[in-house]
């Protein structure tokens, strides 16, 4: 899996120099004791290294085994899960030009776009409470509980009778996947220091954006059950990808981990801890030189509401929106749009889906190393929107050459799905504690569900089949977002030169810079 150099050079908390900048390295320092770590529980994270007694200094080989560890544990269920999460949400399309369209009657009005819509109004609203559940119930029961059930309602699309009964369970599916994605990254981002969190988010998010390419193909062999025992073939769709996220859900318990501070405790059913105590104190260790928020803060009502009203984390969630709003377009409407403007047949325009995903991964991990190796994140981000923009004007004016339109699905898919974990780590780079870090991401990811409805809404059964206004308001967004990330570039080093001055105290941490 991911290995990192195990040094933390992030300044950020009091034990760091005053004057630490984002892009500097800086050596800690850390207070002696000589508490014995408990057997069930990592010791404290601000004397883990400087005591002998806790034996607790790693090698880096030691740290980068218990990266491993992490990594071999959290990123492929978490990717696994989130794949079928995703092609759950968004299989709607290839059921629809395999048949349900006419079936369900979605072809009246707009029948489809309120479908679609009606998954993400539950969807923004259970995101918060569930993030809050999470900490509370433990990773391994709420989010393996959540796809479970999420997996069942999929199943139980293939067995609707019309397009109101569908209606029905796409609503129940949105409040089920709510809290799915941003407990996901919350648990990854409580596992990483800053500067190697956006590999892990891209490996994730990679995972996931590879699956909704291959679920084009995957939906076009099931439609080819087409009668098998008396049931249509864009049921099976359904069916059988339900049944593949109830069986993952269902294994998940056994492997998913706990939050670091518990990671010595036994699982389920008398399983045996994670880690060791020592692994844990290393971890925690880290942790604490990184951003000095390993330790749980209490997740009050007054903390959330400070939060959300955050000016930045407002803003990073309309940024969040803006790369979502792009996804999504792709991802609902990329089918539609092969067969019906490009005018491929339903075969060529499933199979034809899975290349810009397939362009679009070692993209993301491209980006990511960048992202990471030389701490930069705005720059990627008005990068990734920039080539979005030319691959949306491509596919909304190039309309005498069918190919280039096609071309511009590439440059749009990759950049657009590239954002999505740059603009993540941009947000859980700039933050500082766990309550802020759960409540933040699921401010982003509910952002993500307006830009479903939005997606859903701006792509109308009347625009087709160039869908130009559609186009033309996500090149809009994209603009926007680009101003955005420039204007923080200067305000981002206004407030870490005040910082250095002492004129101010950024996310309350002393040494605690704004990563660009």
């Amino acid at each position: 899996m991911l290995s990192e150099n195990p040094s933390i050079t992030s300044g950020q908390n009091g034990t760091f120099s005053q004057n630490a900048h984002h892009h500097h390295e800086t050596t800690p320092s850390s207070p002696s004791s000589d508490k014995q770590p408990v057997e069930t529980h990592p010791p404290d994270p601000s004397t883990l290294e400087s005591d002998p007694s806790n034996n607790a200094s790693p090698d880096p080989k030691e740290t980068r085994h218990i990266l491993r560890l992490i990594d071999l544990r959290l990123l492929p269920i978490l990717a696994a899960l989130y794949s079928f999460a995703l092609i759950d949400r968004t299989n709607l399309a290839n059921a629809r030009v395999a048949g349900a369209n006419s079936d369900l009657g979605l072809d009246v009005g707009e029948r489809y776009s309120i479908v679609t819509m009606m998954f993400f109004i539950p969807y923004i609203l259970f995101e918060l409470p569930s993030n809050i559940l999470l900490r509370k119930v433990g990773p391994a029961v709420w989010l393996s509980g959540l796809a479970t059930l999420f997996g069942v309602v999929s199943l139980c699309c293939g067995f609707v009778g019309d397009w109101t009964e569908l209606l029905g369970c796409r609503v129940v599916l949105g409040a089920l996947e709510a809290g799915f994605y941003p407990g996901c990254v919350y648990l990854l981002s409580c596992w990483y220091v800053r500067y190697e969190i956006q590999k892990r988010f891209s490996v994730f998010y990679m995972v996931a954006t590879l699956a909704s390419g291959l679920a084009n193909v995957l939906a076009y062999g099931l439609s080819q059950m087409e009668g098998t025992a008396g049931i249509r073939g864009w049921r099976w769709i359904f069916i059988i990808e339900g049944l593949i996220t109830v069986a993952l859900g269902l294994v998940s318990v056994f492997i998913i981990v706990p939050f670091p501070d518990k990671a010595t405790k036994k699982g389920l059913f008398g399983r045996k801890p994670f880690l060791s105590v020592r692994q844990a104190s290393i971890v925690l260790a880290r942790l604490e030189k990184d951003r000095g928020d390993a330790v749980s803060d209490e997740m009050t009502m007054r903390n959330i509401l400070r939060c959300i009203c955050d000016w930045k984390v407002l803003e990073w969630a309309w940024l969040y929106l803006i790369a979502a709003t792009v996804s999504y377009s792709f991802s609902l409407f990329l089918p539609i749009i092969l067969q019906n403007d490009l005018g491929y047949s339903t075969v060529r325009a499933q199979v034809l889906s899975f290349p810009p995903y397939a362009v679009a991964a070692p993209w993301m991990l491209i980006t990511a190393w960048i992202g990471d190796r030389y701490r930069k994140r705005g720059h990627l981000i008005i990068f990734n929107n920039a080539v979005a923009l030319i691959g949306l004007a491509m596919i909304g004016f190039a309309t005498s050459s069918p190919r280039a339109r096609y071309a511009g699905t590439f440059l749009g898919v990759a950049a657009g799905n590239s954002n999505v974990p740059t603009i993540l780590t941009y947000m859980h780079n700039n933050i500082v504690g766990n309550t802020k870090r759960a409540v933040a991401s699921a401010v982003l990811v509910g952002a993500s569900g307006i830009s479903g409805i939005i997606a859903a809404n701006i792509f109308r059964q009347q625009d087709a089949p160039g869908y130009k206004p559609a186009l033309i308001t996500v090149i809009v967004m994209n603009a926007s977002s680009i101003l955005l990330v420039s204007k923080n570039f200067w305000l981002y080093r206004k407030l870490n030169r005040k910082a250095d001055r002492g004129d101010i105290l950024i996310e309350g941490q002393q040494g605690f810079r704004l990563t660009l």
